[in-house]
């Protein structure tokens, strides 16, 4: 069973993004991602027997910009943020998405920034391209650790999504993501029934704070997600 549901992600990834693809060169900018990327992440949980909720803080604004910083458990941390996000978004990811067929040509047609982290300039160049979505109104979504946690608990945060978050004047949303660990962990094959929380913390206003002193602003951030990891699963509800 665990091949079948492995074969239909596979279908979905590749029909859903060929079609992504056709919209985004008949319509460019990308507005044709959210209902698309919405069906896949529920096609996609669905089929692996994967259930989200989420729960939003009462003063998130889903219509102001903000940069979306969460930590990263597994691979359907992904779906599970993707079908819970209501804001218009794009994400921040390593380049070497880009280069998984179809997948990745449907993210780089959609809007999605890749950051080479072996190049400075590029990744400055990336950051500059991230402002200027910003601009027209497009939230950005970054998982701060860099990369999918271990054993679940929370590695060190990037400070790129912070000082992009500064030099914008935009709030920092802090988003914590639960039970990806239980359903896939990184390094593993098995994909587990279970249930993935995503939890939108309170903003963090960036006014208070300044690029020297963005360390205090990458601790009040990570305190918000490790409150929401610890939060109880009464408070959250289906997307």
């Amino acid at each position: 069973m665990n091949l079948l549901r492995v074969a239909l992600t596979v279908l979905y990834t590749l029909v859903i993004g060929t079609i992504s693809i056709g919209l985004s060169i008949l319509v460019p900018g990308g507005s044709t991602l959210k209902p698309l990327a919405r069906l896949w992440s529920w096609l996609v949980l669905r089929t692996c027997r994967v259930r989200s909720r989420a729960v939003y803080h009462p003063h998130l604004d889903p219509t102001r910009p903000s940069v979306y910083v969460a930590n990263h458990q597994s691979q359907f941390d992904i779906p599970a943020l993707a079908l819970a996000m209501k804001s218009d978004f794009r994400m921040v990811s390593k380049r070497e998405l880009l280069y998984i067929p179809v997948f990745g040509w449907a993210l780089w047609f959609a809007g999605f920034v890749f950051i080479d982290r072996t190049d400075r300039a590029k990744a400055i160049r990336s950051l500059d391209r991230t402002a200027r979505m910003i601009r027209k109104g497009t939230s950005i979504v970054v998982f701060a650790e860099g990369t999918r946690s271990p054993d679940g608990r929370l590695l060190p945060f990037k400070k790129g999504g912070f000082i992009l978050a500064l030099q914008m004047g935009i709030p920092v949303v802090p988003v914590s993501i639960r039970g990806g660990h239980e359903v896939l962990p990184k390094g593993s094959l098995r994909i587990r029934p279970g249930t993935i929380d995503v939890v939108f913390g309170e903003p963090v206003p960036t006014s208070s704070f300044t690029l020297e002193s963005k360390d205090a602003l990458i601790a009040t951030v990570r305190d918000r997600i490790i409150a929401g990891l610890s939060q109880g699963p009464n408070q959250v509800r289906d997307p």
